[in-house]
């Protein structure tokens, strides 16, 4: 079934269904702006889910708080009505789902939409009828590199291509003469990142011993993780989503076989996902296991003070009460709906499609949710909003992450 999730006022939504519109631009009244995404509620990349609900959450923060901008709730008086749908992971219904959003719902923009695939699959439908496709849940290079054949995609986090070469760089400086296996996921997603990690060992991607790939739908990586222990790699990079990063890493310990480094992409490094992976495997397997962040972490010692984290905080206590507030991709959200909520703002007090659009390539200021010096920008040249990244290292003692690097520029 769909689930639709609303973060409006009641009054909103009725405004919404009589019709009374501030304009002819699709999704806007004078008393509300529809905005919609698709995610994976259920299926395997249902740990994702979190994602809508964060963003859920602050939108519902955004409608009940006085803007210090003119003093009225939502964003120039318009309520933020939020509608997500259920797309399993799987392009083909995000693309039946979006076309509802689009079409039915009527929808001001798609937003934040989950996976490479699905908004490769939702991207020419949206391009073609000048809907804003903005802020996606994907950081895939496509986003930026091919802006000028699709203006009305744009992405959020740091690409992976870009995070990839970090973990090369890193490797070659902490472990020169490493024994590399490589198990990424079989779509454009793990093979972005796959290109990083070699771009990031340049004359020296032979020190990759191994590469192997599941697909989405695999129930065992037995075999492939076999041929990893069978080339005496010391070093792992899983470029992996959550669930299959647990399976992973309890797949390799049930075939006895421990590297001596593991590393793990910045999608799947989250508390759950190591304690989730300690569970199966054991704390050797993710004590001092190394990825990337752009966002505060919050459980992290250093943040426990950190006003944006208490925001947070207060914002999860407020609006999403029974969510883990510990859960990262809640953070995610809300981080996500932050810049969502600006650039509503940078579009103007009569928003349409085309000013929600422009403003996405005029974004420049910073993210109160993101480590300090990472800033928000974008430009007519680059698509990249957020390409700053600190190395991080998981401790199985204090079941976190630490930064353990200054900022490093990804692109």
């Amino acid at each position: 079934m769909l689930l639709v999730a609303v973060a409006a006022s009641l009054s909103a939504s009725a405004t919404t269904k009589r019709g009374s519109t501030a304009s002819t631009t699709p999704g806007v009244t004078k008393t509300s702006i529809i905005l919609g995404g698709t995610f994976p509620l259920s299926g395997p990349a249902a740990a994702y889910a979190s994602i809508a609900r964060g963003m859920e959450a602050y939108f519902k923060f955004v409608n009940s708080r006085k803007a210090q901008v003119d003093g009225k709730r939502g964003v120039y008086g318009r309520m933020i009505v939020w509608k997500y749908y259920d797309d399993g992971y799987n392009p083909a219904n995000s693309v039946q789902l979006t076309n509802k959003l689009v079409l039915e719902d009527k929808v001001f923009a798609i937003l934040g939409s989950v996976g490479t695939e699905v908004n490769l699959a939702i991207r020419p439908f949206l391009n073609d009828r000048k809907v804003p496709q903005s802020l996606i849940s994907t950081g895939a290079s496509y986003w930026g590199l091919e802006f000028k054949k699709y203006p009305w995609t744009s992405g959020w986090q740091p690409d992976y291509i870009a995070e990839g070469r970090v973990y090369g760089k890193w490797i070659l400086k902490h472990a020169p003469t490493a024994k590399i296996a490589v198990f990424y996921q079989n779509d454009d997603y793990g093979k972005d990142y796959l290109k990083g990690v070699e771009s990031g060992l340049g004359a020296k991607k032979s020190l990759i011993v191994s590469r192997e790939s599941y697909e989405v739908t695999d129930t065992s990586y037995a075999a492939q993780i076999s041929r990893q222990k069978i080339s005496n790699a010391d070093t792992w990079v899983l470029l992996t989503t959550p669930t299959p990063t647990v399976r992973a890493i309890g797949t390799a310990k049930a075939l006895a076989w421990k590297p001596a480094t593991i590393v793990i992409n910045s999608v799947a490094a989250t508390d759950a996902v190591m304690l989730g992976a300690e569970a199966r495997a054991g704390a050797p397997y993710v004590d001092g296991d190394i990825s990337t962040a752009y966002l505060k972490y919050p459980t992290s010692a250093k943040y426990q003070s950190d006003s944006a984290v208490k925001q947070y905080r207060r914002i999860m206590h407020n609006f999403a009460p029974s969510a883990n507030p510990n859960d990262l991709y809640y953070y995610y959200g809300v981080a996500k709906a932050y810049d969502a909520v600006r650039l509503l703002y940078l579009a103007g007090k009569n928003p349409t499609r085309a000013s929600y659009n422009k403003a996405t390539g005029h974004m420049n200021w910073i993210n109160p949710f993101d480590i300090k010096g990472v800033k928000v920008k974008t430009t007519a040249r680059d698509r990249f909003p957020l390409d700053q990244v600190k190395l991080i290292r998981y401790s199985s003692t204090t079941h976190t992450w630490s930064e353990i690097s200054a900022l490093i520029k990804g692109r």
